[in-house]
């Protein structure tokens, strides 16, 4: 029976396990949090609507960090409280240390939008294989981007297709690479309609717990069942843009053991200087 480890049963958290669990795709998710009670009451609050929206996944909900082990995947998040707040920092990075020897070689994801440099720790500190080491961030934005090109082409989502690439909260698209309907982006819409979606897709960040959560389950679902489709994530890069042991977004294919291939894509000058410039 594949499990999924949700850390933090926040906004973010219960987010995460509400769109896992409504894909009805895995067979339990297992909520982690401090405060156990908490994690408890929002698993039952999700499986008990189960009934309504007819999926058949399994939540749990603890206070024990030693019951992630034998996960399939492990979803870092928030924290439960009055506000609550994505792992971060040097609590974030002990929270990291103190599941490592629990998870084997599961994929850690992180679903906030604000933890590329917890990332970073994981493979930098806590010595975890990059490939296993991925963000979620960049398919929530991409979502975000891919709802106004919908608009301004007046088309529905699945004829999209685009990425994202660069550094978090400063993310780049590369309309060269883009298409709607098999047809390059940049041929379908005007440059005014173009320079219109850059400059509302600036104002994008950071997208709210649903998208997020919703984006961090397509990409956990991804890893579990090997997923032919490539997904825009964040990685620790190896050379990929001449950039090397930085956090970057790209797109990728997935794997139970985590990123199976990466994809660097072509760019025109203006998209490479974004890029870099994101990069820093």
């Amino acid at each position: 029976m594949s499990t999924v480890a949700i850390i933090g049963a926040g906004e973010l958290g219960g987010a995460i396990a509400q769109a896992l669990a409504a894909r009805d795709r895995v067979a339990r998710v297992l909520l982690v949090d401090v405060a156990g009670s908490v994690a408890a009451g929002k698993a039952l609050d999700v499986q008990q609507m189960g009934a309504v929206a007819g999926f058949h996944t399994r939540l749990d909900g603890t206070d024990d960090p030693s019951r992630v082990a034998g996960c399939a995947a492990c979803v870092v998040a928030d924290r439960s409280g009055r506000t609550s707040s994505e792992w971060q920092g040097e609590e974030g990075l002990a929270m990291l240390m103190r599941l490592a020897p629990y998870l084997g070689d599961a994929p850690v994801l992180f679903a906030g939008a604000f933890q590329a440099d917890l990332l970073l720790a994981a493979v930098r500190d806590v010595r975890m294989a990059r490939r296993r080491a991925i963000g979620s961030s960049p398919e929530a934005f991409r979502s975000a981007v891919t709802a106004i090109v919908c608009i301004e082409a007046r088309c529905s989502p699945r004829e999209v297709a685009l990425t994202v690439l660069g550094a978090q909260g400063r993310f780049v698209v590369p309309w060269s690479e883009a298409s709607i309907g098999g047809y390059g982006l940049e041929r379908v819409l005007s440059q005014v309609q173009l320079t219109r979606i850059e400059a509302r897709a600036a104002r994008l960040w950071p997208p709210g717990a649903s998208t997020l959560g919703t984006a961090a389950a397509r990409v956990t679902e991804a890893l579990l069942e090997s997923s032919r489709a490539t997904h825009s994530v964040l990685a620790v890069l190896s050379g990929e843009f001449d950039v090397k042991d930085r956090v970057g977004a790209l797109p990728v294919l997935l794997a139970p053991h985590g990123i199976a291939h990466k994809r660097v894509p072509s760019l025109s000058t203006r998209e490479r200087v974004l890029l870099e410039t994101s990069l820093g």
